[in-house]
């Protein structure tokens, strides 16, 4: 079944009835997704897609026992619905929104460690269970069921490097963004420790890029926690950015190189010194995962 969400989460959408909200739940409506209620303050009584719209995420959550929230507020707004969903006991935010404050983002992350909240992102596409549940925006065409869990930086990445494991014959257990933020949610250790107690995951590939230390981070963990205990979770990875200049921010926020901080290369030799195989290019994946199973 994956990791954190299933057929059978019940999923709440705040900011449905704006455009992307609205789109996107039609989608994961059709992928088979428990969409429950949404929630736009002021618009309650209404319906989106057959689905009713509230005023507040404690009046969906009561109705429906909702445990997931999909957040596609604007910037602005964004952290007041996410602590928001929060103080109403949704245990799995997933934030959507780019250009959050990072004080903002920060506040929603401390409240989330108190309450045993998991928040996917900020500035993800989200993530995806397959045949079973997505949420988020990314083309569910590209994934299938089966070993390979993947974490990612990159939402383009992720869906590129989905459709090579696929075409190759490797289906997905549960595939996520982290978001592209300087600070974010779940991190690969995080992803990396729930993968581990997946009976459904085999192999794990870690999409990495420039900025930041969360490659480096994933890496000691291989190498003081998996490794040391001979786990049976067969990890590859792939870091995009090698030719990036320093100082110049690319794509992301959170993909900035400062000095010898967060480099391809720096990344690249921890991985490779914790004895996980980092792939040249995308289509390199499958091939290295064959290696390993």
């Amino acid at each position: 079944m994956g990791i954190i969400i299933n057929r059978d989460t019940k999923v709440v959408v705040q900011g449905i009835t704006g455009l992307q909200g609205s789109f996107h739940t039609r989608l994961m409506l059709d992928y088979g997704t428990l969409i429950v209620a949404g929630v736009t303050p002021g618009k309650g009584g209404t319906e989106v897609h057959g689905i009713p719209v509230y005023d507040s995420v404690s009046e969906a959550v009561e109705r429906y026992g909702a445990t997931a929230s999909m957040i596609f507020v604007p910037a602005p707004f964004a952290s007041e619905a996410a602590l928001e969903a929060m103080e109403a006991n949704i245990k799995t935010v997933v934030l959507i929104t780019e250009h959050i404050p990072v004080r903002n983002t920060i506040q929603i992350l401390a409240y989330a460690k108190r309450q045993g909240v998991r928040v996917i992102g900020p500035n993800t596409p989200g993530i995806i269970t397959p045949e079973d549940c997505k949420l988020g925006i990314m083309p569910a065409h590209v994934f299938a069921r089966g070993e390979v869990g993947i974490a990612s930086r990159s939402g383009t990445l992720t869906y590129e490097i989905a459709a090579e494991l696929t075409k190759a014959g490797f289906g997905q257990s549960t595939c996520l963004g982290l978001g592209g933020d300087p600070i974010v949610g779940l991190s690969f250790v995080d992803t990396l420790k729930m993968f581990e107690q997946d009976k459904q995951t085999r192999a794990v590939v870690l999409i990495g890029e420039i900025g930041g230390n969360a490659e480096e981070q994933a890496a000691e963990y291989i190498s003081f926690n998996l490794k040391s205990k001979s786990s049976p979770l067969r990890i590859v990875a792939f870091v995009a950015g090698r030719a990036a200049p320093i100082g110049k921010r690319m794509g992301h926020a959170g993909a900035i190189v400062m000095g010898k901080t967060g480099t391809a290369k720096s990344k690249i030799e921890a991985f490779r010194k914790a004895g996980v195989k980092v792939a040249e290019k995308p289509s390199d994946i499958p091939k290295l995962l064959a290696e390993k199973i």
